[in-house]
Formats: C-alpha cells, sequence, structure tokens
C-alpha cells in the first residue's frame, strides 16, 4: 500500500489545549469531487479534504474527461466538468485505498457507454463489492467482480460495462451510505424513478451535495426518492472541516481534567454530529458558539473542555444499533481511549468494522492489550471497561489510518512512550494529523 512504513513516536501529555482548523470532510470531498466531475461548468471548492481518499476520486474524475486543478497549498480545487458525457478512461480506474470511490464511482459511470475497470491497493482489493454489484444489476448495469460474480466475497479489480439503466426501488440489506450513494448516482441518470428504503438511516451527505448541484429528490420517513435523466450544474462551495478527523481531538479532550480546545468550522450534520452527544456522555463538555447553514450541511465552531461531574455509574456507554450506523468511523478511537473513562464502553452491532481497511475490531483489541487493558472482543463489538490504567506500547497500524490515529491519541495517558508502526497510514484520511496532535498536546 504505501511506499515505506514509518514510525512515529507518542509520549504522554500532561493536557491538551488550542485551537485548530481541520481539513474539509472527507465524506463531502468524494461527493463533490464525483458530481462536480459529471455536471456542467466550473466548480470550485475551498478547503478540500487533504486526505489521499478524496484525491483518488479528484484522479478518477480527471481520467473520466473533467479538468481537475489542485492546490495544496491552498486546499482549493476547481473541477470544469463533462457535462454529464464521461469519456473512456485510458486506463484503469485507480481508486488506491478508497472503498468510498470505488462503491460511489460504480454508480456513477455504470450509465455511460464506455468499459470501465476500477482498481486499488492491496487492501481495498480485498474489501466486498457484491453488495454494489446486487442493486447496480438491477438497474441493468453489467458488472464483474472478481472472485465470481454473486459471490459473497467479490471483490476488486471491477470491471463495468456501461448501458442505459432502469430505475429499481431499492430496500438496503445493510446501512451503508456507500451503497446509498451508489444508487442514488446512478438513479439519477437511469430512466424512471428510483427509490432506496434506509431502515437504518446513514449520513446523508449525498443528498444535500445533489440538492447543491441542482438535483431533486425527495425523503418520506425511511424512502428516497430520486427521477432519472437529470443534469446538475457547477457550484462554488467551501468543504467544512471533517468531524471524522475532529474525532480524535474530541476524544483527547476526555484524557485530561484541563482540557481547553477550540475546533473551528467543523461540520455539524445531524447525521454525524451524535459524536458530539457521545463525547458529552463520557466526560466532555461541548460549547457550540456558532451555527451556519452552507449548500444543506451545518458548520459550526466548539469549544471542549472537561466536565467537572462525569457519570461514574450506571454500567457501560453502549454503542449499539442506528447509533453504531453512525458512529462507524469513530468507534476505533472512543474505544481506543475507553479504558480512561469512568464508565467505557461496549460496541455492539458494528460487524461492518471488520471488513473496512483493516479487521478494525481485531486490531483495536490487539493494541488495546498491548498497552495493557482489558478488552472483550465479539463478533461485533467490543466491551472495554473503565477505570484502567495503560502503558505504553508497540502499535501495528495494520495499514490503517484510523487505528494509528486512535492509538496515538490513547497513548497520550499512557505511562511511557508509544511506538505506532505504520504510522504513515494516517495521510489517507488526515496527513497533518500528528503535527496537529503534538501542536495540542501540552507536556
Amino acid at each position: 500500500m504505501f511506499a515505506t512504513r514509518s514510525t512515529q513516536l507518542i509520549r504522554p501529555a500532561r493536557s491538551v489545549q488550542g485551537s485548530l482548523v481541520l481539513p474539509g470532510d472527507k465524506s463531502i470531498s468524494h461527493r463533490y469531487a464525483m458530481l462536480a466531475g459529471l455536471a456542467e461548468g466550473v466548480t470550485r471548492l475551498w478547503n478540500f479534504s487533504t486526505g489521499a481518499d478524496p484525491h483518488s476520486s479528484l484522479a478518477c474524475m480527471a481520467a473520466l474527461g473533467a479538468s481537475v486543478v489542485a492546490d495544496p497549498v491552498s486546499r482549493q480545487v476547481t473541477i470544469t466538468g463533462t457535462a454529464g458525457r464521461f469519456r473512456e478512461p485510458e486506463g484503469s480506474l485507480d481508486c488506491g485505498n478508497s472503498g468510498s470511490t470505488m462503491r460511489m464511482l460504480a454508480g456513477l459511470v455504470a450509465p455511460h457507454l464506455h468499459t470501465f475497470t476500477l482498481i486499488g491497493d492491496a487492501s481495498l482489493s480485498a474489501r466486498p463489492m457484491e453488495r454494489i454489484r446486487r442493486p447496480l444489476a438491477q438497474m441493468g448495469a453489467e458488472i464483474h467482480l472478481t472472485g465470481g460474480d454473486g459471490a459473497v466475497g467479490g471483490h476488486a479489480p471491477m470491471r463495468i460495462v456501461g448501458r442505459p439503466l432502469t430505475a429499481i426501488s431499492f430496500e438496503a440489506p445493510i446501512a451503508s451510505a456507500q451503497v446509498k450513494t451508489a444508487v442514488l448516482f446512478a438513479g439519477l441518470q437511469a430512466t424512471g424513478t428510483t427509490s432506496v428504503t434506509e431502515t437504518i438511516r446513514t449520513r446523508d451527505h449525498t443528498e444535500h451535495a445533489l440538492r447543491a448541484f441542482g438535483a431533486t429528490l425527495t425523503r418520506s420517513a425511511d424512502l428516497l426518492s430520486i427521477p432519472g435523466q437529470q443534469h446538475l450544474r457547477a457550484i462554488e462551495a467551501t468543504v467544512p472541516g471533517d468531524i471524522s478527523s475532529a474525532a480524535f481531538f474530541l476524544a483527547a479532550g476526555l484524557l485530561f481534567p484541563d482540557t481547553n480546545l477550540v475546533l473551528d468550522s467543523i461540520g455539524m450534520n445531524p447525521t454525524r454530529a451524535v459524536l458530539l452527544d457521545v463525547v458529552t456522555a463520557l466526560g466532555a463538555k461541548i460549547r457550540v458558539l456558532n451555527v451556519e447553514e452552507h449548500h444543506g450541511e451545518l458548520v459550526g465552531t466548539i469549544q471542549v473542555t472537561s466536565d467537572p461531574k462525569p457519570r461514574t455509574s450506571g454500567g457501560p456507554f453502549e454503542i449499539s444499533g442506528s447509533l453504531a450506523a453512525q458512529l462507524i468511523d469513530e468507534i476505533p478511537v472512543l474505544a481506543a481511549i475507553a479504558p480512561y473513562t469512568a464508565v467505557g464502553i461496549r460496541v455492539r452491532d458494528a460487524r461492518e468494522l471488520r471488513v473496512k481497511e483493516s479487521d478494525r475490531i481485531a486490531l483495536v483489541a490487539r493494541g488495546l492489550r498491548a498497552m495493557g487493558a482489558e478488552v472483550s472482543e465479539f463478533d461485533d463489538g467490543l466491551d472495554v471497561p473503565g477505570g484502567q490504567r495503560l502503558h505504553g506500547a508497540s502499535i501495528d497500524s495494520g495499514a490503517d489510518h484510523r487505528i494509528a490515529m486512535a492509538f496515538s491519541v490513547a497513548a497520550l495517558r499512557a505511562s511511557g512512550d508509544t511506538e505506532i508502526h505504520g504510522a504513515e497510514a494516517a495521510s489517507i484520511s488526515f496527513p497533518e494529523f500528528f503535527c496537529a496532535l503534538d501542536d495540542l498536546a501540552k507536556r
């Protein structure tokens, strides 16, 4: 996955204090990049994610005929779209490590009358793609997976032979914003009105992004409907700060009694901001300083301090059901710092963590045990008791960005130094992470 492996030394801290402006939200950056590539006109985006994953989406848009200019210093991206007419790429569409790119892109390109081959690195090539193939095939798409069509383990490389699509009524069998997005992107260009039913509501960045680019879609209770044959127009937008990246600093704020952090211009979409309720329940005190709305997304500045009287009884804080789906990206860091909390954490219904960039349930359990914690591992989650003391250890990230960052946070309160091996994985979503953490950690 990476040319070289690096090791990051994390020393214990005595507090975390300061202010931080986070790079743009990774989920929103992906969607804006793809829709801008399909739209007519010139889209200008500010504070685009600096992570490698959304830049894989940008590279795929360029390969499909969009003009892409990215300035890494200003975080500004300019995309001249294809006005709904992707060209056939000269080679494979390289999605890198990004499952979001591969799964959502499949729905975006399937209606175009070309042949597309989607590839990724070793990690991405091991992740399940049948969940995407099945609904798109129902719409008339021809998609071939490695491992055999129809196989539960079907994966990339993925070959798509584009053809006209017909609307379907799709009931999502798993809670996945990526699957929902693939179907909506295909439905946007299909004949008829496509509907998606979610029994567990997932993050709704796709719905907001589609409307921002001029598409019409409606939601009624658990049912989303999108008419086909729609055309998109370019936008100008600033991407909110990534709340999943903010999660690492929110979790760090739980570790010390004199925490004082200010996180500026953070995305506070209600389907993601439930994280703030969770860290509050675990002992943080959150003050929202201001909130604005941009293209349907809520953006705010928050101050994080420590609650002088956190909950100390009533059993572990439970993350399960719809909450597990909403917090799927944040669970690793919440579990990694759970031993330091008063009540601990119980995670269930999070089996999806087994098929992310790594088996995150297994890696979190392994890392916590290496640091001396008591932890119980289950097929769909973890039990991590609170009130524990951890020591520094040697942690292998498993080439997973969220594992590398989660244990860097846990290391701040451990006794002794911690080595994070495979620290370069953080660049997938947050290249600036270690510098930002070091700036805020007071020693």
